[in-house]
């Protein structure tokens, strides 16, 4: 995420440039600077596909046929053209039209990808050569090289936001970020089928779906069907990049006629196997009407306000509505809502209904800081027609608020460990046992990879997992090895002439991180046994609770109940880990040391007061 972050502001520092040396206004530059982001991310990923079908290719014998699209598509990437790749545009002559290079560029790549018809930025002309040179060189960064997130979805926020801050967030409108987009998918688990997307924006959901599937061994574009609703036709060209970026191809539809609120642009109420979104929080100004006219609300109709519109809580529902009418009788969503949506008490029955269908799976509660221009907590909410009967009225909940790392002061994410935890506790809830003891094995086995920067103690006991106490037990290893090092840095470092320290101390941090990251590692492996052991669903206090039917509806009649879904009422707080003070015998010390402060207290108000009597004042 560090890493990212830098990358953005680098690649921004670039398009200022434009900005700065260019007459064109933000309108007309931001997209060709995405448009030249997009090209460099497609041509890394193009290399890293080229270079395994090669390798694939020379483990073969006999005739090697010439390589397709379908080739590159089928390791997630898109076919680029020679005309069109980064590192053509980079060696070209000085002196050449660069501009036309690259509308040239970006034709040809139209032509070798359809669903980028009209999609590509073909301005180039109007930027200058020299200048356009410039930032081509300065994009060319080996980080968009790297795999596994949405970068053009991230970048594009980023900029957005330096190009019109108040753009950014209208109508509740961001960037979903990678590891909240990752969770959906882990829960939904897309296999084959629709997937839809109605608020697709720059097309997250569908990468990490394709990543998704293609992490379980499967092909994504033989076997999931995308669909999208955007109602901004900017961000839809931006899903159609991204899509093509990583060898996919989607049934996109943007404008007024992509309004989820009013239209069912694709016709696919009740016929999608996977829905999955981050809609906008919050809306307001729907026309009730006019969405009451648009139907998909099997859970009810939102009330109407005095100016004949749906109000923000009310258009949330819209959208579970909406969530829960596109599945088909197996179908699974996963999405992400306001948290004030899980318990409002205007939507209540509406609430009731969805809870009535025993249809509701599980809820995950966010916390704060996970967003990239936001910091408001939120929930994920995930709706499973296809439930076996066991669990028809029951409902995991999660609160996940004290689970996460801060990337910043400002921004937390999940780790690709963390997110296998809390993925862990929706296997057992669904009795997928199986699934957590091969996490269990996947520990052990980065166990015995980490068991490479230790020695003695720590390096046997990673070597020797078998339980959950030899999970602590390995863990308490490497910290004591950790300071142990610690210890170690500091005399050897002492010990060398001054010139020599700092190269040194700077040598042996490096190790001393490579070992604390190693524990951090293991330290979720023991966050993880020490609760489900080996492979038992529980509930945890303060983490997660699996709740009935009547949990839900609680003590009150059903139509006085609110039928919360709120993950917090259910799970309550973690215990308090006893810190083996005597609360009591800890006050009556602590009394005692007050009641000897106030006397000293005393004593020198007094001395003051005699020594100013003295002075005559």
């Amino acid at each position: 995420m560090a890493d990212i972050r830098k990358l953005e502001k680098e690649l921004w520092d670039a398009a200022d440039e434009l900005r700065a040396n260019s007459k064109l206004t933000s309108q007309q530059y931001c997209m060709p600077v995405l448009g030249l982001i997009f090209l460099r991310y497609a041509w890394g990923r193009f290399k890293r596909a080229d270079a395994e079908i090669e390798a694939e290719r020379a483990a073969k014998t006999g005739r090697k046929p010439p390589k397709s699209p379908d080739d590159y598509k089928a390791k997630g990437a898109m076919f680029i053209p020679e005309e069109s790749r980064y590192d053509y545009l980079l060696n070209m002559p000085e002196g050449t039209r660069i501009g036309w290079a690259v509308n040239n560029a970006m034709t040809a790549i139209a032509s070798s990808n359809p669903s980028l018809a009209g999609v590509l930025p073909d301005t180039y002309t109007e930027i200058g050569d020299e200048l356009l040179t410039n930032v081509i060189r300065i994009f060319n960064n080996p980080a968009l090289d790297e795999e596994g997130d949405d970068i053009i979805g991230r970048i594009y926020e980023y900029f957005l936001g330096k190009f019109a801050p108040a753009v950014a967030s209208d109508d509740g409108v961001f960037f979903t970020p990678k590891s909240l987009v990752r969770m959906i998918m882990n829960v939904i688990e897309p296999e084959r089928g629709t997937m839809l997307d109605p608020a697709c924006g720059s097309g997250g959901m569908f990468v990490s779906a394709s990543d998704y599937v293609r992490d379980e061994g499967g092909n994504p574009s033989n076997s999931l069907m995308f669909y999208g609703q955007e109602k901004v036709d900017y961000n839809a060209k931006l899903c159609l990049m991204n899509m093509a970026v990583h060898g996919m191809s989607g049934h996109i539809k943007s404008g007024d006629a992509a309004n989820s609120f009013y239209n069912d642009a694709h016709g696919l109420d009740g016929k999608c196997d996977y829905v999955a979104a981050n809609p906008p929080f919050n809306v307001d100004k729907v026309k009730h009407a006019q969405a009451v006219e648009a139907g998909r609300l099997p859970l009810g109709v939102p009330k109407e306000n005095k100016k004949k519109e749906v109000s923000a809580s009310g258009a949330n529902y819209l959208w579970i509505n909406y969530f829960y009418s596109y599945l088909k009788n197996t179908g699974r969503a996963g999405f992400v809502m306001a948290s004030s949506a899980t318990d409002s008490n205007a939507e209540r029955a509406q609430r009731r209904k969805l809870v009535e269908t025993g249809h509701v799976d599980v809820m995950l509660y966010v916390g704060n800081n996970f967003f990239y221009t936001k910091s408001l907590p939120c929930t994920l909410w995930f709706f499973d027609k296809g439930k076996p009967e066991a669990l028809k009225d029951k409902v995991l909940f999660i609160d996940a608020q004290r689970y996460h790392t801060a990337v910043s002061t400002t921004l937390n994410e999940w780790t690709p460990w963390q997110l296998k935890n809390l993925s862990a506790i929706v296997w057992l809830y669904r009795g997928e046992t199986g699934k957590y003891l091969d996490l269990i094995e996947a520990y052990k086995d980065r166990a015995a990879e980490l068991a490479a920067l230790f020695t003695g103690d720590a390096a046997e006991k990673l070597l020797s997992l078998g339980g959950v106490e030899d999970f602590v037990a390995a863990n308490e290893a490497m910290l004591a090895a950790i300071e142990a090092q610690k210890a170690s840095t500091k005399a050897e470092v002492e010990a060398l002439p001054k010139r020599e320290q700092k190269k040194r101390r700077e040598a042996l941090a490096e190790v001393t991180a490579q070992m604390e990251s190693a524990a951090i590692e293991m330290g979720e492996a023991v966050w993880l046994v020490e609760k489900f052991g080996e492979g038992e669903y529980a509930d945890v206090p303060g983490l997660c609770k699996v709740g009935s039917r009547a949990d839900i509806q609680g003590d009150q009649p059903a139509e006085m109940s609110s039928w919360s879904l709120t993950p917090g009422a259910y799970v309550g707080v973690p215990p308090v880990e006893d810190d083996g003070v005597d609360f009591h015998e800890r006050m009556a010390e602590i009394q005692k040391e007050l009641v000897e402060l106030q006397a000293q207290s005393n004593d020198l108000i007094a001395t003051i007061t005699r020594n100013f009597k003295e002075l005559g004042l």
